[in-house]
């Protein structure tokens, strides 16, 4: 390994951490402002109706839902919507602590357990949510679209 592997790991997950850190603090700050849309069908019935106030779509997902033919197909056509209006698009993994921030039921069973593998935050009053931490993802997303990775990863780690 030479030094810039070591020194370019460890600045990417430093960057990582931080954009998992804001993604956090988003997500708590938008669900106190009525600015936040769960689930699957509830993001796509937002993003027919009002795409313009859409301004951050997280598709969240855990190893064993990577197999959920359904789902995988939901994301493609989100994603590609996404795509196509200019909305920030970003891949989570880690539902657990996703449910965790967001305050949500953990049952093993998910009888109670709200649909988070969709979650869309929306702006609705221009300057109602502006936040560091907002601009702190998009310019994530940003950066991830320059190096063509169209759709960014980020993983949240359960404290």
């Amino acid at each position: 390994m030479t030094l810039e592997e070591v020194v370019g790991n460890s600045a990417t997950e430093k960057k990582m951490e931080t954009v998992s850190q804001a993604l956090e603090e988003l997500l708590v700050a938008a669900q106190r402002q009525g600015c936040l849309t769960v689930g699957v069908y509830e993001s796509a019935k937002l993003m027919n109706v009002e795409p313009d106030s859409v301004v951050l779509c997280i598709l969240a997902t855990d190893e064993e839902d990577e197999d959920d033919i359904a789902l995988q197909i939901h994301f493609t056509l989100i994603q590609a919507f996404c795509c196509d209006i200019d909305i920030n698009i970003l891949r989570v993994s880690g539902m657990k602590r996703l449910a965790q921030v967001l305050g949500e039921s953990t049952d093993s069973d998910g009888s109670d357990a709200k649909d988070l593998h969709c979650i869309l935050v929306t702006n609705p009053h221009v300057d109602r949510l502006r936040c560091q931490a907002l601009e702190e993802v998009g310019s994530y997303c940003e950066e991830s679209r320059c190096k063509n990775e169209w759709v960014p990863s980020l993983s949240l780690q359960e404290r």
